[in-house]
């Protein structure tokens, strides 16, 4: 079982900056594939960023490619997402997700959930 927890969401005006962060519990972190998703009101959850258990392989959606970039922290149990040049249209709640193994993007590929974390862009 593992237990995730975002935070660092808020309100930031368009051009801004935030940082998420996820610690995680329950299981070898250092192992598990984790990934960020968001999901927009009246929308489908959408894939954002992906990190390898090591930290040492990432890809990033097209969408947020060159503004946001994703990193972790395995003695913090902690991955991170750094969102630079932010929009109106990266308004969303953001998810925390993790899978022992294997790169998806798929969110029903993934087990385990955080609660999410409301980023809201102004214009």
């Amino acid at each position: 079982q593992v237990q995730l927890v975002e935070s660092g969401g808020g309100l930031v005006q368009a051009g801004g900056s935030l940082t998420l962060s996820c610690v995680a519990s329950g299981r070898t972190f250092s192992t598990n594939v984790m990934a960020w998703f968001r999901q927009a009101p009246g929308k489908e959850r959408e894939f954002v960023a992906i990190i390898s258990g090591s930290g040492g392989s990432s890809y990033l959606a097209n969408s947020v490619k060159g503004r946001f970039t994703i990193s972790r922290d395995n003695a913090k149990n902690t991955v991170f997402l750094q969102m630079n040049s932010l929009s109106p249209e990266d308004t969303a709640v953001y998810y925390c997700a993790c899978r022992a193994v294997g790169v998806s993007y798929t969110a029903r590929d993934y087990p385990y959930w955080g609660q999410g974390t409301q980023v809201t862009v102004s214009s």
